[in-house]
């Protein structure tokens, strides 16, 4: 996939898990918490779902490595080609 079919997929999972968040102004390199404000169970939540649709492992520093939008893309696309 690329880059512009993987930003929707991060979208609709955000969406899923934190719905009554506005996304239409998410910011690429700006931390999602910060954004929209999901707990730490609710990033849980979309990180786990990227793995398991998708089988997104965070890299071996942890989660962190996935907190923004360009950096969670950048992730799942090497691992869906």
């Amino acid at each position: 996939m690329t880059k512009e079919q993987i930003r929707p997929i991060i979208m609709k999972i955000i969406g899923q898990i934190v719905p009554d968040e506005d996304l239409n102004n998410l910011k690429r390199d700006i931390p999602i918490r910060s954004q929209v404000g999901p707990d730490s169970m609710d990033f849980l939540g979309i990180m786990m779902e990227l793995r398991k649709r998708y089988g997104v492992e965070a890299p071996g520093d942890g989660y962190m490595q996935l907190a923004t939008l360009r950096n969670s893309i950048a992730c799942l696309e090497p691992q869906t080609k």
